[in-house]
């Protein structure tokens, strides 16, 4: 009996010391993961990271079918800190449904694609310290009467799956009809075909739609404000230090500004105050 009491103690001893060491490696290989991440980007020798590619001024298609935008260059400049060239970077469009499953799945490193910071997007991702504050408004054929988000109720208003827009008006106006769909192209071609009485999204976007489309209009004060923000996976603490290191570079350089003044300036209307959109020094 004495024998068989030993042999039962020395298991248990040596499941507990297995236990100890697993549970060691499993964080040791957590904290290596995490502290690689940036490295890995390195190694791989090129960042790739999501933009948009319907979403003007921030990230869209040229007639040369080459990726620009606000965001774009911001992308181009974050390869050249890591890389000392711009070009190693591969951009990957992604839309607001698939963006967060694109780099949750390691198809892309980073999301630089109009995010906005979320409490829910926040336990999918980790956010980078904000570089833009947008607001929503509504955009309308020219002829239209609806001038503000009471006129909205009971009727079919246009979004875009998974955007700030699309989950303001569910809570500000939840007697509307939503039709959702996933690109701006569609939007605006619904809301020719009057499947809907607006089209909601962010202001900047609306305010170059109604210049580049003279048939609609931008009415409504902004609703649903949120603040911008690039995003890495989850516990990847190295690479969010590192984006927010250049967010600071760029906001004690009057980057934004810069940018503003090359993508957004000429679209946006008289006497506007860029400090309402943008961080400056």
């Amino acid at each position: 009996m004495a024998r068989m009491k030993s042999w039962v103690l020395l298991v248990l001893v040596s499941i507990l010391i297995t236990g100890l060491f697993v549970g060691c490696g499993k964080k040791e290989a957590a904290d290596q993961t995490t502290a690689s991440a940036l490295e890995a980007i390195k190694a791989k020798g090129k960042l790739v990271i999501g933009v948009k590619g319907d979403f003007p001024p921030y990230g869209f298609v040229d007639e040369k079918g080459n990726n620009v935008g606000f965001e774009i260059d911001m992308a181009r400049r974050l390869a050249e800190d890591l890389f000392g060239d711009p070009e190693k970077i591969e951009l990957v469009v992604v839309t607001g449904t698939n963006r967060i499953p694109n780099l949750q799945s390691g198809k892309i490193d980073v999301i630089l694609a109009t995010l906005g910071i979320t409490e829910e997007r926040a336990t999918q991702v980790d956010y980078s310290k904000p570089y833009f504050k947008s607001g929503v408004q509504l955009l309308v054929p020219k002829d239209s009467t609806i001038d503000s988000l009471e006129d909205l109720k009971g009727q079919q208003v246009i979004t875009i799956t998974g955007t700030t827009g699309d989950a303001g008006l569910q809570k500000l106006v939840p007697e509307a009809k939503l039709l959702k769909l996933a690109t701006t192209s569609e939007a605006l071609q619904a809301l020719r075909d009057n499947r809907g009485v607006a089209f909601a999204q962010d202001n900047t976007l609306i305010y170059v739609l109604a210049k580049q489309y003279p048939e609609f209009k931008v009415v409504g004060e902004p609703f649903a404000e949120s603040e911008w923000a690039l995003a890495a996976r989850k516990g990847e603490t190295d690479v969010v230090d590192w984006i927010n290191k250049n967010l600071d570079t760029w906001l004690q350089e009057d980057y934004y500004y810069q940018l503003y003044e090359k993508w957004i300036a000429k679209d946006t209307p008289d006497n506007f105050d860029p400090s309402v959109w943008i961080k400056r020094p």
